[in-house]
């Protein structure tokens, strides 16, 4: 899809004096923050952005610090997640 945006051109030229290579610019700003608000994942912003690892991914994202979507009940299922492994580790010695 492509998506045409309509600046006066006063500011264009002030973003553009400003930024280099305006265009992927607001593509970044959009994928920042489109995964903030939770409308894409991580994976799609790799594809919005043509990054080719999970490692580039994390790294611009933590750049924009726009962190990982990780809340209480994330934390509570990783935590009986680690239990049961631990328990399981126990009974295999």
């Amino acid at each position: 899809m492509q998506i045409t945006i309509d600046l006066p051109d006063e500011i264009a030229s002030t973003i553009q004096e400003k930024w280099d290579n305006f265009p992927r610019r607001v593509l970044e700003c959009l994928a920042i923050e489109a995964y903030r608000q939770g409308v894409i994942t991580s994976a799609q912003v790799g594809r919005m952005l043509h990054l080719s690892s999970r490692y580039e991914v994390d790294n611009f994202l933590k750049q924009a610090e726009a962190y990982l979507h990780y809340d209480e009940v994330d934390f509570e299922q990783d935590l009986l997640t680690m239990q049961k492994i631990v328990v399981q580790g126990k009974t295999e010695i």
